[in-house]
């Protein structure tokens, strides 16, 4: 059967694979597309598998809020290449399954991948493997996580390599939120304040605190009260609301938020960068 010029940019623009991957299949296929089409998720499925001991350690994080700003979203969709990352194509795939989260309400890597992808009958999932067939890389759908609260702001970092969320117990200006969502961003917190810390964190740092005054000559019996002032130090280091702000050091991010509007307060956040 004569495969034309014309039918192989058929099924090239229908399924975005390469030129002559379209002219193997629709010969394969005989010419039937529906075939050709699904010879070519095949082959994706026969490039996921090859590349699954492959690092996928580059992609894109993006967040974004729901229609009324109540809910938060984040996902990190990672490829091989800073090439494929940056490519228009591949952002706009990450930003549809994004989308489609934000939808459905999904909040896991896994809810979000069994999500039917917009105006296909086929999973995220299937999409995901798809679209290794097309560009021949490993990818993957690492992180997907949601916030809710009473306002939420998401940030995302120019080069869509980090971004944050935060949520506030009531509504608040953008400057503010964008604030705080930058500070988080810039600044890495491991948890909201001292209560959110895990126990097993905090259980860590004295240990390394005690083992520090120790090997600086303090005796064993005064380790535990320096190991103790120690950690209220990583406290304020590492927990958001009291991380100096980094557009006032005289203020901590609570204080800086309070300064705002006593009655403002931050619930929580995510945050996630490749």
């Amino acid at each position: 059967m004569n495969i034309t010029a014309a039918d192989v940019n058929k099924l090239r623009t229908m399924t975005g694979a390469g030129m002559m991957d379209c002219k193997k299949a629709l010969t394969e296929a005989e010419g039937d597309f529906e075939k050709a089409v699904e010879l070519l998720r095949k082959k994706g499925q026969k490039v996921a598998a090859s590349r699954g001991d492959r690092d996928a350690t580059e992609g894109v994080v993006l967040a974004k809020a729901s229609a009324d700003n109540t809910g938060g979203y984040i996902i990190v969709l990672n490829c091989e290449t800073d090439f494929v990352a940056k490519n228009e194509g591949f952002v706009s795939f990450a930003t549809a399954i994004l989308d489609t989260a934000i939808a459905n309400n999904a909040n896991s890597p896994e809810a979000v991948k069994a999500l039917t992808y917009p105006g296909t009958s086929l999973t995220i999932e299937e999409r995901i493997t798809e679209e290794i067939g097309k560009i021949g890389e490993k990818i993957d759908l690492s992180q997907a996580a949601q916030i809710n609260a009473g306002f939420v702001y998401c940030y995302n970092h120019p080069g869509n390599k980090l971004a944050s969320i935060v949520g506030f117990n009531k509504e608040t200006s953008n400057d503010v939120a964008k604030d705080v969502a930058m500070q988080t961003a810039a600044m890495a917190p491991v948890a909201l304040d001292e209560s959110s810390v895990p126990e097993e964190l905090k259980l860590k740092e004295i240990e390394i605190g005690k083992e520090l005054a120790i090997n600086e000559g303090k005796p064993a019996e005064m380790a535990e009260k320096i190991a103790m002032g120690r950690l209220n130090k990583w406290f304020k280091e590492t927990t958001l609301v009291n991380q100096e702000f980094i557009k006032d050091s005289k203020l901590s991010v609570g204080q800086y938020v309070k300064s705002v509007d006593k009655d403002l307060a931050i619930s929580g956040f995510l945050r996630f960068g490749l």
